[in-house]
């Protein structure tokens, strides 16, 4: 029988060990312990997920293709509460009867047992959003799951939207529209696996489809998230591409190809797609926008960007291995005038920090914003000389941008310990930009344990206002999003 410890995973660092390693344990913790004190006005529902490994993979796999687990503290009257759960996909419910992994390689179906059948592969284990009264899990290859926002129970695990989506495929970052309310959203490969098919959308508040474009990529690779203005849509196509020859060999779906330049598309929002226009760039890699805005013609996207591949468990075309120095991630504008006809655009680095999974405040996601906040390496900070033999820092800060100021200020971790996404809480509702708590889960290396911070998100540097301390380490996240109290306990 195949375990953990003896399945070979991939050649990242601690991937079968400390917090790369499976926690399988679904949580009810009541009352969690908190040192300091929770602001009173810090009501409402932070929702993380992240993959979870089920049972060993069959093959060797990467960290992304675990089940998706979903977590939630809830914080009221000073005290918080968590619960986790599996989201119970296509895919988890039959390993659970089977008793054993069948799905093969990340996102690679010539790698699957036969008894899979024709059952979505879809993990549900990147991000998850609140809308229309239901609280949406998503894994970019296969429709959301909705599951009950406060039990945690899956209710749908194919979410069609009631039959209006007709792409097979749904983003994992879709915007919520900052006037409108409407959730604007995409899917690339949306046709079926390695078609060059995207499809462009958006549902209104109660989840009825207002629009709806078609439009074909450059090549088909990694779009994982996007940008969305009142007026436009654009998107960053980036060299890691989708390798069918690869898949049928056994490998995972995407490699890097640096031959491929990035191509940068914007079309008009609310059109046919027939406006759709290509700027050409130099090999890069961004994975996440952190905020958008317009002046006039020109279109500016921020992104955290690197100069070429920043996973080390997708492989390079050109067998080259993973370089960490030109993989460091840094807040970089790009900019483009929709007037002219240059085939091109601008890039501009904002800042020096180096870090991943930039975030904004999410009332500002289709309007002009000025604050932005992002997981951060700084290797001045001291290291507890009893992690030294680690192969790799981890990112050890959270810092807020001001870009009206171009100034960073930022909070760090400790020198035992690594941040995950954070995620930004209005004080209020009509709370200025910026103005509120930053929250998200550290790691403890020592410990093998998590807390979750709580900060004043406009003095990070002051250190928490509180910490939920946790006895025990629980799963990893990817993407996380908060819910007001209020609006955590809608239904349709």
């Amino acid at each position: 029988m195949s375990t953990f410890t003896t399945t070979p995973r991939s050649g990242t660092p601690n991937a079968a060990q400390g917090f790369g390693a499976p926690f399988r344990m679904e949580v009810d913790l009541r009352d969690c312990e908190v040192e300091g004190r929770l602001p009173v006005d810090l009501r409402g529902s932070f929702y993380r997920i992240g993959p979870d490994f089920q049972y060993p993979p069959r093959l060797p796999n990467i960290p992304f293709d675990g089940e998706g687990h979903l977590g939630v503290f809830r914080f009221a009257d000073g005290h918080v509460d968590y619960r986790s759960r599996y989201v119970r996909t296509q895919r988890f419910k039959a390993q659970a009867e089977a008793r054993e992994a069948l799905f093969g390689t990340y996102r690679n179906p010539y790698t699957d047992d036969a008894r899979v059948g024709t059952l979505s592969r879809g993990t549900a284990n990147t991000g998850v959003v609140y809308h229309h009264g239901k609280l949406l899990v998503l894994k970019e290859d296969s429709p959301p799951v909705v599951v009950d926002a406060q039990s945690l129970d899956t209710l749908d695990d194919f979410y069609t939207f009631g039959g209006q989506l007709r792409s097979r495929t749904f983003t994992a970052h879709p915007k919520i529209d900052s006037e409108t309310g409407e959730l604007v959203a995409f899917g690339y490969e949306a046709r079926g696996e390695a078609t060059d098919d995207v499809a462009i959308m958006s549902f209104d508040t109660r989840g009825r489809l207002t629009w709806e474009a078609w439009i074909k990529v450059p090549y088909v690779g990694l779009l994982h998230d996007f940008a969305v203005t009142q007026t436009h849509v654009a998107f960053l196509a980036i060299p890691m591409a989708t390798n069918v020859e690869r898949m049928k060999q056994g490998q995972v779906h995407f490699a890097w190809d640096s031959r491929l330049p990035t191509w940068f598309g914007v079309l008009r929002r609310g059109g046919d797609g027939s406006d759709l226009r290509w700027f050409k760039g130099p090999e890069r890699c961004a994975t996440h926008t952190m905020g958008t805005f317009s002046d006039g013609t020109r279109l500016y996207v921020d992104m955290d960007m690197a100069e070429t591949n920043q996973f080390p468990f997708f492989p390079n075309v050109d067998g080259a291995p993973f370089d960490p120095v030109r993989a460091q991630g840094r807040v970089t504008r790009l900019s483009v005038d929709l007037a002219k006809s240059r085939p091109d655009y601008d890039m501009e680095i904002l800042y020096p920090e180096n870090g991943i999974l930039s975030r904004q405040d999410d009332r500002y996601q289709t309007v002009p914003y000025g604050v932005g906040f992002m997981p951060t390496l700084d290797p001045s900070r001291p290291l507890d000389p009893r992690l030294a033999a680690s192969p790799m820092r981890p990112f050890n800060c959270w810092t807020r941008f001001d870009h009206a100021t171009r100034h960073a200020t930022t909070f760090f971790a400790g020198p035992d310990s690594s941040v995950q996404e954070c995620c930004f809480v209005p004080r209020h509702a009509r709370a200025a930009e910026g103005d509120g708590y930053l929250i998200g889960v550290v790691n403890r290396w020592l410990e093998t344990r998590n807390d979750l911070l709580v900060l004043d998100a406009t003095r990070l540097e002051d250190g928490p206002l509180a910490i939920v301390c946790l006895p025990t380490r629980i799963h990893a996240q990817i993407h996380g999003w908060w819910v007001p109290e209020q609006r955590s306990r809608e239904t349709e």
